[in-house]
């Protein structure tokens, strides 16, 4: 029995054709029905089948912030449970500002989602903007979180702790900030942004210094833009020798 996390997307908003928007899962085979999807910018239940998941084994959904490439394929995905007679309504947890949007996500449905017999409901579990808030806690994983530097954007990214002891984190959209160090320290594997430098994001290299900063095992590097990665993957190398690019549909052992 293993524990992983899942990439179910790698790309940023405009990406490389063979990318979708970035999203991630969290799953574990001793627990059944404890699965995580975090954002859901796609299908994130058709990428989730296609690492082998069960739609019946989704316990939540985490959202990191508003933005359309992180949260628009949230009525699909209701959709989809709905159709597979999931079990059980939908724990979602994000920022206030974050549900507000996913509730009009909702609601722009209603008029269709109204005459739908038994559709799973959204509930909203609101994450504190502060370092350390608790996103999850069900065994196996407990997740916490921290406000990102995404503009003015109010966006978290995670620290996903699973009971071996074993540690992910995720940057989410950010520039370089001490937020993601804080939340990867010691960690076993950094998922970070590098959808380039500038406002609210970063480039490889400087995702490259925070894992270096953090002291994490692995870095991947996700939220990636159009066109060749070489020379920038090499340069971020140069920093932190284990980085490597996020695949599309790649699932980690972490435990």
């Amino acid at each position: 029995m293993s524990a992983y996390v899942h990439l179910l997307g790698t790309g940023a908003s405009i990406s490389d054709p063979h990318r979708t928007t970035t999203m991630l899962a969290f799953s574990d085979d001793a627990h059944p029905r404890s699965s995580l999807l975090v954002d859901c910018g796609g299908d994130a239940l058709q990428r989730w089948q296609s690492v082998g998941g069960r739609l019946r084994d989704i316990a939540g959904l985490i959202l990191t912030h508003r933005h359309p490439d992180h949260i628009s394929g949230l009525p699909l995905l209701m959709e989809k449970l709905w159709l597979s007679e999931h079990e059980g309504d939908l724990p979602v947890c994000g920022y206030a500002e974050t549900l507000d949007q996913a509730t009009r996500c909702m609601e722009a449905f209603a008029p269709v989602t109204a005459e739908w017999e038994g559709m799973p409901e959204l509930i909203a579990y609101e994450v504190e903007q502060q370092p350390g808030a608790t996103v999850w806690t069900d065994a196996p994983w407990h997740i916490t979180s921290a406000p990102v530097s995404h503009g003015d954007t109010p966006t978290f990214g995670l620290r996903a702790a699973h009971e071996s002891g074993a540690v992910v984190a995720y940057s989410c959209d950010t520039a370089p900030c001490d937020a993601v160090v804080d939340l990867a320290e010691g960690g076993d594997l950094l998922i970070h942004e590098a959808n380039g430098a500038g406002p609210g994001h970063s480039s490889m290299v400087e995702a490259a210094d925070v894992a270096r900063a953090a002291g994490v095992a692995r870095l991947v590097l996700v939220h990636l833009p159009p066109g060749p990665k070489q020379e920038p993957l090499a340069a971020a190398c140069d920093v932190f020798p284990e980085t490597t690019l996020g695949v599309e549909g790649e699932s980690y052992v972490v435990a």
